[in-house]
């Protein structure tokens, strides 16, 4: 894959994190202050109209398609950023772990079912459009449900705090929030999930189509449209490595998210061990790094609602977004690739060297995983002490 494939490959996804990152904390600022069901709806609703209207921007019209991508990362940072502090406000203690841990079921149901839902309308239809086609209209009808049925809360009747004392201004809740070690460590681990899930969601298909080119029992795809066996398998593991992760995270602590995680770094690196040798073999490894992985979902949600006041979560969850991306997704596909293309400029045409300097690059992946297994177990260190304190705000 050579520089300007790779750059026209990753231009979308970047334009949608970027605007992700620099509109969740405009949403964070609005969710702490504002109705939040109607926000919630109008950005779900946003979402849907440009996800459906982007579908029919033909290659022309590339650089309209760019910023329909943008516009896309505008609406889904509404919803991502003020959701989680509804549900903070309607459940309380172990309710309220279950409901997020619920909520955070979307991640991986809505990433797996992205890569099954458009590796299969690409091969039926031809056209990877109709994948676009698809997702609006269940859109709109989760934000009509919203904005009919679920309630406003005050923000932390849940907690009963009774009365909350005034609300602070923005640059005071910014620095509460920078001076909360747990809030900053768990945002740091939740960065190392991010970077390596946007790795691995980016480059872990190719990487196991390249492994069956070298075992000889698959060709090289020359064509435009390849084969989506590996998308569509890879697909299904993360939905259900999702699932399992979430369940099992709904009853975890920062110690045991911190021990999932080293536990997931050994078995990611067991990957490119195996994969040369056995697919299957891969695969395991995939599902069980990634279950371990996907723990920590749920529970990073749940310690911020402990650690944080009800009337600035917004804006932590909008800045812990922001910083998650930044930190992960936003440039860990680039960076693996830049990696690999670096490492492959030498032996272009083997294709056991393609394959091995893939690998080598997402090596990467598994130093960052204990790393952010490092900042769990810090947060760890500081959670009682500053739930406590929230608790006497």
């Amino acid at each position: 894959m050579n520089g300007v494939t790779f750059s026209l490959l990753l231009f979308p996804p970047s334009v949608f994190i970027c605007s992700f990152m620099v509109a969740a904390p405009i949403f964070g600022y609005l969710g702490d202050r504002f109705n939040r069901k109607v926000i919630l709806s109008c950005g779900i609703f946003f979402w849907s109209i440009v996800t459906l209207s982007s579908s029919f921007i033909s290659k022309e019209y590339y650089w309209l398609f760019v910023l329909s991508r943008g516009l896309v990362g505008i609406g889904e940072s509404s919803y991502s950023s003020i959701s989680p502090t509804i549900i903070g406000d309607l459940f309380t203690n172990n309710s309220r772990t279950m409901m997020l841990s619920v909520f955070y079921l979307a991640i991986p149901l809505g990433s797996g079912l992205g890569y099954i839902l458009g590796a299969s309308a690409k091969v039926a239809a031809g056209d990877w459009h109709w994948a676009l086609r698809v997702s609006p209209l269940l859109g709109i009808t989760a934000g009509t449900l919203i904005l009919l049925f679920v309630p406003e809360p005050k923000r932390g009747i849940a907690d009963q705090m009774g009365r909350i004392r005034t609300r602070t201004s923005w640059l005071c809740d910014m620095k509460a929030l920078a001076k909360n070690r747990s809030y900053v460590f768990s945002s740091l681990a939740s960065s190392a999930v991010s970077f390596a899930t946007g790795a691995f969601g980016m480059w872990i298909p190719l990487y196991l189509a390249r492994a069956q080119v070298v075992q000889k029992t698959a060709e090289a795809c020359t064509k435009e449209i390849c084969s989506s066996t590996d998308s569509l398998i890879f697909g299904v593991i993360t939905c259900v490595t999702g699932l399992l992760g979430v369940v099992i995270g709904a009853r975890a602590d920062p110690l045991v998210c911190a021990v999932s995680m080293l536990g997931s770094a050994i078995f990611i690196c067991l990957i490119f061990v195996v994969a040369k040798k056995s697919i299957v073999g891969a695969y395991v490894c995939i599902f069980i790094g990634e279950t371990l992985l996907f723990l920590n979902w749920a529970i990073t949600a749940d310690i911020l609602m402990f650690v944080v006041i009800p009337t600035r979560r917004a804006t932590a969850v909008a800045f812990q977004s922001f910083t998650s991306h930044l930190l992960g997704d936003a440039g860990s596909p680039y960076l693996i690739g830049l990696i690999s293309d670096a490492l492959q400029q030498s032996y272009t045409t083997s294709a056991l060297w393609r394959f091995l300097s893939l690998g080598y690059a997402l090596m990467l992946c598994p130093f960052i995983i204990v790393l952010g297994g490092m900042f769990f177990l810090a947060t760890a260190l500081f959670f009682l002490d500053d739930r406590e304190k929230a608790e006497k705000q």
